[in-house]
This record gives C-alpha cells, sequence and structure tokens, in this order.
C-alpha cells in the first residue's frame, strides 16, 4: 500500500496487488518504493472505518506493517477494533453481513524499520546498519580536514529519544565524547570533557571528534546541543571547532549487507506468522534475537519502548539503559573503558606482559581488535607489545612496547619475557 497508512484510509489506487516482478530489482535501492507517510487520520476511528472498509473490498484480513512503535501501535488497536469497525461498516450499509462475518478477524505481524534501533524487544532494526555506515563514512572524510588543520568537529546524528546511532559510532570511530540522552554526563562534564580534549591533544593527536544524539540532554532533562559544545570547546580552549549536522543523509544511500538480509529473514517470518496465526494469536512483532528472527508479543515490546522514555522523563537513567537491552548497555560499557584512560597513578599494575599478533591474511576491522586489546591490556596494568608480521617478524624479534611508533617495524626491541600471546 503506497503512503502507508493514508493510503489504506484513502484506497482506491493506493492499494494495488504486487507480483513477482514487481518487486524485483529492488534490493539495493534505499528507503521504500511503495512510500511512506504519516497519517492524522488514521489517529481517529473515522479514519480507521474508512481503512477497514477498503480493505475488507478487496478481501484483506491479513496486514504487515512496517513502522516505528507509533506505527506499530496504531496497527494494535486497529486490530482490536476491527470487529467494531465491521460491525459500524455493515450498519451503514457500505458492506453486508456476509462480508463481516468472512473477514471477522484481522491479523497483525509487525516489522521494525526505525535508523535510531529505538524499539525494544530486538537486537536490531531494519535500517539501523545503513545509517551507521553514512555516519562512519562522514566521520572519516571529516577526520583527514580535521587532522591536516587541527580541529574540533561537533558531529550530530539522529536520535531523539535514542542514542545508538550516536554511540555506536562513537565507539567506532574512536570519538573523543559522545552525548546520549539515556546516560547524560555527571554534573561538571564540562570541565572533564575539555580537560579530555586537551589530554589528547597533550599526546600530539591533532584532531577531536565529539558525536552528539540529537535528543542529547544533561541530569537535569536539559537539551544539550552541538552549538552549546561548540561554544564551550571555543570559550574554554581556544580550538578551531566546526559542528556537522547529518540530517537526513543518514537516512539515503543503498542498504547494506546485513539490512538486506535482515529485511529479507524478517519479510519471510511475518509473512509465515501471518499464514500460521488463527483468531486467537495476538499481534506480534519479528525481532532479531541472538541472529534469529523470532516473533515477540507486539504490545510487550512496544510497553518496554515506552517505558525507556519513562525512565528518562523521570530522571531514572541507569534503568534506560537497562531498558535498552543486554547489547545497547554492552556498547556503553565498552566505549567508557576504551575512550576514558585513568591516570597512570590511578592503573593496577601487573606483572604481566601481552603481546598482539595478527596471524593469517588481513581483513577490515583487525585494527580495532588490536586498539582494544591493547587499551584494555593497558587499563589492567598490563605491559603491552605489538609483534610485527606475525610468527616471520615475531621469529626475528620485530616486538615493539607501546609507546613506540607503531607501523613502521624499524628498530624493534628484543623481548626476552613473555605473558601471553594474543
Amino acid at each position: 500500500m503506497p503512503k502507508g497508512y493514508q493510503g489504506m484510509v484513502d484506497g482506491g489506487s493506493n492499494i494495488v496487488e504486487a507480483n513477482w516482478e514487481s518487486v524485483s530489482s529492488i534490493l539495493q535501492v534505499g528507503g521504500t518504493i511503495i512510500g511512506s507517510a504519516r497519517c492524522k487520520a488514521f489517529r481517529t476511528r473515522e479514519g480507521r472505518l474508512k481503512a477497514a472498509g477498503n480493505l475488507v473490498q478487496r478481501g484483506i484480513t491479513n496486514l504487515c506493517v512496517i513502522g516505528g512503535d507509533g506505527s506499530l501501535t496504531g496497527a494494535n488497536i486497529f486490530r482490536k477494533e476491527w470487529s467494531g469497525l465491521l460491525k459500524e461498516l455493515a450498519e451503514n450499509g457500505d458492506i453486508d453481513r456476509e462480508e463481516v462475518q468472512e473477514h471477522a478477524y484481522l491479523n497483525v505481524v509487525g516489522m521494525v524499520g526505525s535508523i535510531d534501533n529505538d524499539f525494544c524487544g530486538t537486537d536490531m532494526t531494519i535500517g539501523t546498519d545503513s545509517a551507521l555506515h553514512r555516519i562512519i563514512e562522514v566521520v572519516d572524510a571529516i577526520m583527514t580536514t580535521a587532522q591536516s588543520h587541527q580541529r574540533t568537529f561537533v558531529l550530530e546524528v539522529m536520535g531523539r529519544h535514542c542514542g545508538y546511532l550516536a554511540l555506536v559510532s562513537a565507539l567506532a570511530c574512536g570519538a573523543d565524547w559522545v552525548f546520549l540522552p539515556e546516560s547524560p554526563p555527571e554534573e561538571g562534564w564540562q570541565e572533564k570533557m575539555c580537560v579530555k580534549l586537551s589530554e589528547n591533544r597533550a599526546r600530539k593527536k591533532r584532531l577531536n571528534i565529539i558525536i552528539v544524539a540529537e535528543g542529547a540532554i544533561d541530569t537535569q532533562n536539559k537539551p544539550i546541543t552541538s552549538e552549546q559544545i561548540k561554544e564551550l570547546v571555543v570559550t574554554q580552549l581556544g580550538y578551531d571547532t566546526r559542528v556537522t549536522i547529518l540530517g537526513h543523509v543518514q537516512r539515503g544511500g543503498t542498504p547494506s549487507a546485513f539490512d538486506r538480509i535482515l529485511a529479507s529473514r524478517m519479510g519471510v517470518e511475518a509473512v509465515v506468522a501471518l499464514l500460521q496465526a488463527t483468531p486467537e494469536t495476538p499481534a506480534c512483532v519479528v525481532s532479531l534475537s541472538g541472529n534469529q528472527a523470532v516473533r515477540l508479543p507486539l504490545v510487550e515490546c512496544v510497553q518496554m519502548t515506552q517505558d525507556v522514555q519513562k525512565a528518562m522523563d523521570e530522571r531514572r537513567f541507569k534503568d534506560a539503559v537497562r531498558l535498552r537491552g543486554r547489547s545497547f548497555e554492552s556498547n556503553l560499557n565498552t566505549y567508557k573503558r576504551l575512550a576514558i584512560k585513568m591516570p597512570d597513578d590511578q592503573i593496577p599494575k601487573s606483572n604481566c606482559n601481552v603481546a598482539v599478533i595478527n596471524v593469517g591474511a588481513p581483513a577490515a576491522g583487525m585494527n580495532a581488535a588490536v586498539r582494544s586489546a591493547v587499551r584494555v591490556g593497558i587499563s589492567e596494568g598490563h605491559k603491552m607489545f605489538a609483534i610485527y608480521d606475525g610468527f616471520e617478524g615475531f621469529a626475528k624479534g620485530q616486538v615493539s612496547p607501546r609507546g613506540a611508533s607503531w607501523g613502521t617495524g624499524a628498530s624493534l626491541p628484543r623481548l626476552e619475557t613473555w605473558g601471553r600471546v594474543m
């Protein structure tokens, strides 16, 4: 149905039969070929009555809804009202009694299409991974400019109520600081952030990246804007600072391989769920859990999603993070561990020497693994080493302690005592 709920309310040419060929060659196309639209009419019973009449005319009693929590909530209301709507249509003479009996039940299955990954009950929503690709592409492009001019960039990403995009993009690009709705910075964050930025510059880092979710707040639920952050950095540190607001570029572009596969698997599961549904089957949403497509009660997932916002409104931010799910909480803890370095006098000392070695063919992402291994090792008080050129370099003694110029492989000391080899 083109134009979403609006198309269902308007009926006519907005409800068309799809065939095998009509959905060919669209996997690589971004957005939605059948369109989408916000619909005020569907929020009213009168609008839903028109929609029900249009569906009955075409014999449609199974509805697959792709949208966010608001769209899925509307679908569940529609399902609950279905028998009453049909009764009213019959009383108005729009349909006959036989049609009421024939189309007595409406089955609803939802899939979550939301780049914010803001729906509880699923590890990932359709579109999130592609949006992250857009963000990282922009950050990578910005970093070359920032390094050349020793600039600080404040990057604002989508997320009015959910900080997933901001958090994961910060983790993926090694941002100096990130602002999220679910986890506001502690009181006095302004000074702490400026200290960290200046410390990074002192370590010869030529750029600073700060990522802000558009819905970022402080502990008093007051907005933290990208312009406020820029003004703070300029005033306190005097750094050349620029703001970049990504806006709807995050929604554009071709879908990533992960999104294509995720949506394909969810689409299959949604239709199977509709075919297996009975009048007693509650509305469900197809979710991703542990890389498996699963069906969860729609009402419960919507309620959990609303509970997150309630927790933030009541300033119960730890509860908000927990309600977002294990993946969100784990990403937040990982970011904090990799982005925030404790003072040397606060790091516990160990007698363990740890070496990192790459073996086999190179693959994208290996540098991220090395970075995290080294930083976690340092935070645990271990002495970290890098072995260049795999086991061949190991045999030649191409071992570098942290602090040396990693990447050159020149003038590397020989390591006499080993703790572990990673």
